[in-house]
């Protein structure tokens, strides 16, 4: 870090100018960058995923796109007739299937039918983003006629409107400055959010490059953003926090840069591959989506880190005395309330460590009877309006509410296939839509909705007896079977090696090998506890009215567990690293054991709160996205961020240290 900081010294000019050339160049990228963008969700290699593609490509929709429904309160013969031809008119190539075609799609009492609508898919992130207007306005024509289904219920709940990330990102900005206000005291708050300007921008130019090379998803602008925020602001104020304390202790300006580079810095260049080590773990899932977000993930910390190591002290040395006003704050980072809560925990550590733990475990129960899947039908329709009362209606008829999600079924013998499909338990019905290639598609529902407990399980025993005469199976149920087999069917050895990297990276941090593991142990407490909680918000459905107006899912999306793993395990790491580098520091100074632990917490504990409350609005922001999606993402980070800075580094990690004593700092040679 000595060389660093003297060489950025030297040529501090040369580093803010090529900064500025970079964030200037990121600022032209960003648009171009978010537009290219894909929304693509594949899964190469995986049955279902093949015959999706397949049925895609014989039939021109279906496969890993939902139908959409036009459910008709006064069905009729004729009336289905003219409703399903004017459909065949308005969207040329749909597949369309009508109640006077099929009659299970008409309830039992003839009061309610269904217009089941295959229409061709448009790229982008709503496949019927063309289609679905022509169909409410054809609907508009016939009285008692509703649109429904997945995308219809998705549309009207405001997830087709999308998110500017633009506005997120200064709504998270905003926050963070008025708690960098808040700690500074002076316009020394602007220098965190300048470096995490510099490093969002670079970062989306090198995302803009990397679209032309391979795929990226769409949320990958979301947790560059907002993450690139609450990450760049946490390492700039390490450093600032550490440059102030230096001075106050009588160093210089520039004396001041290379001491708090040589502590706080390298504080900062662990955290930051800590973070960057556990986003690259998702490359190695056989799923290109989350591939994405691994390999441009980790680029989030690594800028950050290249931001505050160069372009940091290159700023403090030529503005950083003049921006230090009005100077309200002491210079000394140490909080008497944190002095108190560290003394307390030392001086009652094992009731401390206990009472932790045993909270820590109860938020994490919820987590053991985890449901991943998409959202029920109920949820989507839980913010009111036509197409949520229409599905409603539909769940009632009798007609089952399986039809939102069929499994499809590709097969030369479609009358084998059905016959070994119709009588299983739980089956609504099974229509086959004849097709080319010697071939034709069967299309199964269920009684229950397929994203519930119920109706995945009836999914599940069709795809087995489709599949035990040599059929392909295809549809919703299908692909998310198949992303949950390809992403954590390989997760305990990724894990595993995040683990091992990890310890070993801390290892050489902290000069300890007792240190790293019980972070290790710490973490799984901190995400078993942000996972129960999510959990027990989403799934179960308390407080989703209060905080976002809408039911529980039932449900955990399929790629939300791994993703906040990926995320929050780092992120997490980070404050574990900034305490226990502080306590390590004051331990090799001369206290003991006890008292380095109390001053750690005293001398770090503001500013992990302060951290934690900046990413903590930034994922706030991010749950203003309208997918339920995102939504659950940004609950699990938002709420792990909270519980991980003040239960666990806050009370559990100081009790362990004291309690541990001496073992602490063992280390082979």
């Amino acid at each position: 870090m000595n060389a660093t900081s003297r060489f950025v010294a030297r040529h501090r000019w040369w580093v803010l100018l090529a900064w500025l050339a970079l964030a200037l160049a990121g600022g032209f990228a960003a648009p171009k960058a978010t537009a290219a963008l894909s929304y693509d969700f594949s899964l190469p290699g995986q049955r279902g995923y093949e015959t999706n593609r397949l049925i895609t490509e014989r039939f021109g929709s279906g496969g890993d796109v939902a139908p959409v429904l036009l459910v008709d309160d006064r069905p009729a013969p004729e009336r289905a007739g003219r409703l399903a031809g004017a459909v065949e008119q308005a969207l040329p190539g749909s597949r369309v299937l009508s109640y006077a075609d099929e009659g299970v799609l008409r309830s039992a009492d003839g009061r309610l039918g269904v217009v089941v609508v295959y229409p061709r898919v448009t790229p982008g992130p709503e496949p019927y983003a063309a289609a679905l207007p022509v169909l409410e306005q054809l609907a508009g024509g016939y009285e008692g006629v509703t649109v429904t289904g997945k995308d219809a219920l998705a549309a009207e709940g405001g997830g087709e409107q999308g998110a500017d990330v633009l506005v997120e990102t200064i709504f998270g900005g905003a926050g963070a400055l008025i708690v960098l206000l808040v700690v500074f005291g002076s316009a020394l708050a602007l220098m965190p959010l300048l470096i995490a300007a510099g490093s969002i921008l670079t970062t989306f130019l090198i995302v803009w490059g990397l679209t032309g090379l391979t795929d990226i998803s769409f949320i990958v602008q979301f947790l560059l953003a907002l993450i690139g925020l609450g990450v760049a602001i946490d390492y700039a104020l390490l450093i600032v926090t550490r440059w102030r304390e230096e001075l106050g202790r009588g160093a210089g300006a520039e004396e001041a840069v290379h001491r708090s580079m040589a502590t706080a810095g390298r504080s900062v260049f662990f955290s930051g591959v800590t973070v960057a080590v556990s986003l690259a773990a998702l490359i190695a899932l056989p799923v290109p989506f989350l591939r994405s977000v691994g390999f441009t993930g980790l680029l989030i910390p690594v800028v950050s880190v290249l931001a505050a190591l160069t372009l940091l002290p290159a700023l403090l040395l030529t503005a950083g005395p003049r921006l230090d006003w009005p100077h309200r704050r002491r210079t000394d980072p140490e909080s008497r309330l944190w002095r108190r809560i560290g003394a307390f925990v030392v001086r009652h550590r094992w009731a401390s460590a206990v009472a932790a733990t045993v909270v820590l475990l109860a938020l994490a129960a919820p987590a053991l009877t985890i449901r991943l899947g998409q959202p029920t039908d109920a949820a989507l329709a839980s913010t009111g309006g036509d197409a949520g009362a229409a599905v409603t209606r539909l769940g009632a008829s009798g007609i089952g509410a399986g039809l939102t999600t069929p499994v499809e079924i590709l097969t030369a013998d479609p009358a084998a296939a059905r016959d070994a499909v119709a009588g299983l338990p739980g089956v609504a019905a099974a229509v086959t839509w004849p097709g080319g290639d010697g071939e034709s598609l069967i299309g199964v529902w269920t009684t229950a909705d397929a994203s519930t407990e119920q109706g995945a399980a009836t999914a599940a025993r069709v795809r087995a007896a489709a599949e035990a005469l040599g059929a392909r199976v295809g549809g919703l149920p299908a692909g998310d079977a198949d992303f949950i087999d390809a992403v954590y069917g390989n997760a305990w050895w990724v894990i595993g090696l995040i683990a091992v990297v990890t310890v070993l990276l801390l290892v050489r941090a902290l000069r300890s090998v007792v240190l790293p593991i019980k972070a290790l142990l710490l973490n799984v407490l901190s995400l078993g506890a942000a996972y129960g909680i999510t959990v027990w918000i989403w799934q179960y459905g308390h407080g989703t009215e209060l905080l976002f107006g809408e039911q529980g899912a039932g449900t955990i999306t399929t790629w939300v567990p791994i993703a906040v793993f990926a995320f929050l395990f780092g992120l997490s790491m980070d404050y574990e690293v900034f305490l226990l580098s502080r306590i390590r520091e004051e331990y090799d100074n001369g206290s003991d054991t006890d008292e380095a632990t109390v001053r750690g917490v005293a001398r770090t504990g503001r500013l992990v709160t302060s951290a934690a409350l900046i990413l903590f609005l930034a994922f706030v922001s991010l749950a203003q996205v309208p997918t339920i999606e995102v939504k659950m993402l940004a609950t699990a980070l938002a709420l792990g961020i909270v519980i991980d800075a003040t239960i666990v580094r806050g009370v559990l990690a100081p009790a362990l240290v004291a309690a541990l004593g001496r073992a602490n700092w063992w280390s082979p040679r």
